[in-house]
Formats: structure tokens, C-alpha cells, sequence
């Protein structure tokens, strides 16, 4: 991942622009008045917290990312605006160097070979008497041939070596099958297959990228029940949710992501068609699970298994988020069960409770209604935990209703509301029975509490973990173009040859949001208005170091697979460009739309406006879409371009 993908991870568009914007929250976008040009009269300043980008759609017309946003509001060039995000998102900047290309090398070929590992332990069930075990063992626990499909699930044979040969067969060595997990050495020598006689369960990123497996015992006297790839440059386990690539559109579409203890638990809740349903495969939650969360909602439900979040383990899921809450300072709940994360994260977290002896997969695959039921009930964090330590304690016993007021007392002492937290003391007061005075002085458990949390801050290390992996459409459209352009700028006079005979406008760093990409395109244009140099002599020589080495992976912008001097590559640049195209277009009609119903009460004439606007956007989609079809897009037209 690129440094700048790195940052856009880190911070959130809405928290920096609301620095200096006041930002109103209207539906799940924010408006306000154009910092860039005079506007009292109507916000017509939008930020799009799901692509993490804004626009004006007033005087300045513009619009692009977190970068090009400080780049226009302070005067910045690019390599200054990247080193000030930089700093505020925790990211070092290293210099680019021949081993980082090796690194990404070497990932793409470990992604591959798992891709390979993962049809294997497929055909494995499919092909074979042990696999078809597998796949009737699959069938008794509920799931549909559909599902153990979608899900990529498998079967690793009881052998020391049957993937290691054949991965061998298909050309990959030893080092490469160690580096992704796959194989382990022995101590005398030689190599085995890490997964043996186990339902084999593909992991996935959030993008749909394979990083890593997760194995069940077929065996009951097999331990452990679940093993998982070691740590890879591909699979670290705390910074990964099992499904959510799976997951992603429908948490963005209910506004709401699931939590659930294990893979067969996920796996289920999507089979019963919820499909917002997430795993951290059995792990405690970790800060950047919370982090790859918060990209797609902010209301969060932790449905674990009785025994993480039932009667007998009532403090698991609160202990959790206390350990968070304990490393760093700035993560709090408050009365609703928000989680104020780095100032940053605003989680609506709840906490569902599971009838004893069930776990979610077999709630769910036996009664869908019972489950949505129970996480429609799910109680916010701070009622939950006083309900649950009160009904499975003596509350008669002075030293438990001691210890449940400790227990309790922190989080009511984060309620950032005098009024919720004077209601939660009296309620908790009435459930232990005790004076609510006794609640109010602090107690020596609460104060070592607040010691320890101010400690931590003060010696707490710089935090140098990567983050989560980016990867929009969006910009991976823009990264194609700038490809297939990068070192033969002319060819942009047959994009715009074909443009044109559609009726569309020229291609221009106009058509980017992303910063790097929109300062390669304009470099792009220049390179063809000047005439000391050669084109791509220009691009190399204009663009900076530190704009190079944001290119994922400069040496290797230009992709050799792409063929730009045949009809076929010619092809590829035309659809990517009108896909580019179409995309920005539906967004812009969507956006205009939204605005429209924003402004139609107070302002009748601007809806009028932005209602015009939209449908001449919608006649270029149509364009668009009719250029798609055409035999040049198709690479199937004569060389006339």
C-alpha cells in the first residue's frame, strides 16, 4: 500500500475539514458553506464521508480528496501537503528503494499462490471420499451448496506433503509456500503441509484479496479446533474481520455491522440473508478492527457466544474494550454506548445477549426471526454490563456490590452528559441497593483506574502500525489511465479522438479526484503544449520524487502488460476512461439530487438549478453509455483512432 493510501486510512475527510468548516450532518453526508469563495446564502459544500471526498457545488466547482482539500486551502504543493498529513496521520515517510518494489513483488506472488491453495482444498472436497466427508459434515451444520461455494470452503487431506507437491507442480517453491503460511519447516530438515484433515476456510481482506486460511479439526481428538495462517506479509489476524469483504455493501446499506464470534457463525448469518455480519475469528477485537469498521458504519453490535458475552462470561466484551479504552486515553463510552476513538471514531456499540447453550450459527440457520429479534434488542454497553454483572452476582454481598460499582463506575465516569451520568448512578445505585451518595465520592478502585489511564497516555509509544489496506474504484480507474498515458502522453490524442466522436468532452486531469493522479494527468497535458522535450521525457523530468514514489510503485507505473501500441491496449484505455467517466457522472447526477432535496423548501429557484445540471448529466451518461458499445471500446473497430 501506498503512503498516501496509508493516510487516507488514518484520517477521516470529515474530522479535517470540520477543523475549519462548520459541517452540518444531513442523511449520510455533511454540507456547509464553500470555504474557497463568499456564500451565506445556501451550503452548497458537501463532503461524502463513504468515498472520503467533497466538492462545492456553487462558485468553485471543485471537488477531490483529503489532499486536494489542504492542497487549495493552504497553497500547497503536493510533497508539502503530503509530509503535514503525514505527520497528523502517524505515518513515516520512507524514501522508495528497490527492496519496496521486491516487497510488492513478492505479495502479489503470495496472494497468487493462495488463490492456487484455495482451488485445491476445493477440488479436494469435491474429488475426493475424505473431502466429500467435509462437504456432508457442511451439509449437517446447515449450509447450502451456494453458500459453501460463495465462501470458497475446502478440505486439506490427512497428508504431509499433498499441497506442498502440488505447488511444486505449478511452479512455486518452498520459500514462497513458507512466506505464505502454507508449509512449515522442520527442525531436521525438509518441509510439511501446515493444514492436514481439516475444513480448510479461505480469508479474504477487505477488498476480496487473499491473505490467509483458517482450518477446523475434522477429528474431535485433533487440537487445537481452529488453526490459522501464522503472521505473513499478507495475514496478521488483529488487523483482519473474517466476511468483511463479503459484508461491505451490505453493513454500508443497514448502516450497521454485526460482530460475531466465529467463521460458522458469519458464514450462517449471511446463508439467512444477513449479510452485515462480521468475525474476528475468535480473537479479541483489536484497534484496527474497530478502525476497518468505522469505514463502513459507526453503529456496531457485539453478538459473541454465551460464553464471551452470556451469563457465565458477562465481562468478556466489556474487558475488551476497556483494554482499548485503557492504552489509549481519548476511547471512551458514553451513555448511549458510543466509543470516542482517537476523537475521531464515534461507535454506537451495543451488546446483544444470546440464549444460553446456542450459538449465533444455529440461531440463526433455525430461526431467523429469533435473531433479528435479539440484535434488535441489543442493549447500549453501559445499560448492558450493570444488567448483566447485577442478575449473575449476590448483590447482598457488600464485597460484590462493591465490585460491581467498580466495575461500573468508569464507564458512567465517561459519560460526557452531567444529566446521563447523574441517571446512570442513580439506576445503578437502585440495582445494587446502595445510597446514591456512596456512587458519587470517588472510589479508591476508580481513582487507581484514572491514574493508571493517565500513566498509560504519558508513556504510551508512537504507534507505527500500518493500516488497514485501501483500495477504491474510483482510484483504481484514475491509476489505469494514468498507465496507460504515463509513458506515451500522444496516445491521449486517440482518446480524445474518440471522446469526441461521441459528443464527449477531452480528457483532462479534470476527470481525477485523487491528488497524485489529478498532478500526473496535468504534468501529462503540459508535456504535449511544450517542445524542448519529448513527452515522456517531460513527465519524468516534471514530476517529483516524492509524487513518483506515490505511483504505486514507480518503476512499475507503467505496467508492462499493457500493450498501448496495439488496438487492443487502445481499447483497454477507451473503457477504462468511460468507466471513469461513468462512474464520476452517477455520483455528480446523485449528488445533485441529494442537494436538490436539501434546498427545494428554502431555495425553490437553486433546486431548480441543480435539477437542471442533473439531467444534463444524465443525457452524458447516455452517451457514455452508447460509446461503451461501440466496436472501438470493444477492440473490435479498424485502426482509425
Amino acid at each position: 500500500m501506498s503512503v498516501v493510501d496509508e493516510i487516507k486510512a488514518q484520517l477521516d475527510i470529515v474530522d479535517l475539514i470540520s477543523e475549519s468548516v462548520k459541517l452540518r450532518h444531513t442523511g449520510k453526508n455533511y454540507t456547509g458553506f464553500c470555504p474557497f469563495h463568499a456564500n451565506t446564502r445556501t451550503p452548497a459544500f458537501v463532503v461524502f464521508p463513504e468515498t472520503q471526498t467533497w466538492r462545492c457545488f456553487g462558485q468553485c466547482n471543485e471537488g477531490g480528496d483529503i489532499f486536494g482539500f489542504v492542497m487549495k486551502k493552504e497553497g500547497w504543493e503536493f510533497s508539502e501537503t503530503l509530509k503535514y498529513l503525514a505527520e497528523k496521520a502517524g505515518v513515516t515517510l520512507v524514501e522508495y528503494s528497490p527492496e519496496d518494489k521486491t516487497d510488492k513483488d513478492l505479495q502479489d506472488k503470495l496472494a497468487e499462490l493462495l488463490e492456487r491453495a484455495a482451488l485445491y482444498f476445493r477440488q479436494q472436497m469435491l474429488e475426493t471420499s475424505p473431502g466429500r466427508e467435509t462437504l456432508d459434515y457442511l451439509h449437517q451444520r446447515g449450509l447450502t451448496d451456494q453458500t459453501i461455494k460463495i465462501f470458497g470452503l475446502g478440505h486439506a487431506p490427512d497428508g504431509w506433503d499433498g499441497l506442498m507437491l502440488h505447488l511444486k507442480n505449478l511452479g512455486f517453491d518452498e520459500f514462497v509456500m513458507v512466506e505464505a503460511g502454507l508449509i512449515t519447516e522442520r527442525e531436521s530438515g525438509g518441509y510439511y503441509d501446515r493444514f492436514r484433515n481439516r475444513l480448510m476456510i479461505p480469508i479474504r481482506n477487505t477488498y476480496g484479496k487473499m491473505v490467509g486460511f483458517g482450518g477446523r479439526v475434522l477429528n474431535p481428538n485433533d487440537v487445537p479446533k481452529y488453526i490459522n495462517s501464522p503472521k505473513t506479509a499478507l495475514f496478521d489476524k488483529g488487523r483482519l474481520l473474517y466476511g468483511l469483504d463479503q459484508a461491505r455493501q451490505s453493513i454500508r446499506t443497514n448502516n450497521q455491522v454485526v460482530i460475531v464470534e466465529g467463521y460458522m457463525d458469519a458464514i450462517a448469518c449471511h446463508q439467512a440473508n444477513f449479510a452485515n455480519v462480521v468475525s474476528p475469528m475468535g480473537t479479541a477485537l483489536t484497534e484496527d478492527q474497530f478502525r476497518l469498521v468505522k469505514k463502513f458504519t459507526r453503529r456496531i453490535v457485539l453478538a459473541l457466544d454465551p460464553d464471551a458475552a452470556g451469563e457465565k462470561a458477562t465481562l468478556r466484551g466489556l474487558e475488551t474494550a476497556r483494554q482499548i479504552m485503557d492504552q489509549d486515553a481519548e476511547l471512551r463510552f458514553d451513555a448511549r454506548g458510543l466509543l470516542h476513538f482517537e476523537a475521531r471514531l464515534n461507535a454506537d456499540i451495543r451488546i446483544a445477549t444470546l440464549p444460553g447453550g446456542k450459538d449465533p450459527d444455529e440461531i440463526v440457520l433455525d430461526d431467523p426471526d429469533a435473531w433479528q429479534n435479539i440484535i434488535s434488542s441489543a442493549k447500549p454497553v453501559v445499560e448492558h454490563v450493570m444488567e448483566t454483572l447485577v442478575a449473575a452476582r449476590d448483590i447482598n454481598d457488600a464485597k460484590v456490590k462493591s465490585e460491581i460499582a467498580a466495575q461500573v463506575l468508569p464507564l458512567i465516569e465517561d459519560v460526557p452528559n452531567r444529566v446521563e451520568r447523574e441517571a446512570y448512578r442513580q439506576r445503578l445505585a437502585r440495582l445494587i441497593k446502595v445510597d446514591e451518595r456512596a456512587l458519587l465520592a470517588p472510589a479508591p478502585e476508580l481513582t487507581r483506574m484514572r491514574n493508571k489511564r493517565s500513566s498509560q497516555k504519558q508513556t504510551q509509544p508512537q504507534d507505527t502500525r500500518k493500516a488497514p489496506e485501501l483500495s477504491r474504484s474510483n482510484r483504481v480507474l484514475e491509476k489505469y489511465s494514468v498507465q496507460f498515458l504515463y509513458k506515451d502522453p500522444e496516445k491521449i490524442y486517440q482518446l480524445d479522438h474518440f471522446l469526441q466522436s461521441f459528443e464527449l468532452e477531452s480528457f483532462s486531469h479534470e476527470d481525477f479526484l485523487e491528488s497524485d493522479f489529478k498532478i500526473v494527468m496535468g504534468t501529462i497535458e503540459k508535456s504535449l503544449e511544450q517542445e524542448e522535450y519529448a513527452p515522456s521525457e517531460y513527465v519524468e523530468i516534471n514530476l517529483s520524487e516524492t509524487i513518483l514514489d506515490e505511483l504505486s510503485q514507480v518503476h512499475k507505473l507503467h505496467d508492462p502488460s499493457i500493450d498501448v501500441s496495439e488496438q487492443k491496449g487502445l481499447a483497454d484505455l477507451f473503457r477504462t476512461v468511460l468507466r471513469l467517466r461513468l462512474t464520476r457522472v452517477n455520483d455528480h447526477i446523485n449528488d445533485l439530487l441529494f442537494l436538490q432535496n436539501e434546498v427545494s423548501e428554502e431555495d425553490n429557484e437553486l433546486a431548480l438549478v441543480y435539477q437542471a445540471e442533473a439531467m444534463e448529466l444524465i443525457k452524458t451518461r447516455k452517451q457514455i453509455d452508447s460509446a461503451l458499445q461501440s466496436p472501438a471500446a470493444a477492440g473490435r473497430g479498424k485502426k482509425t483512432w
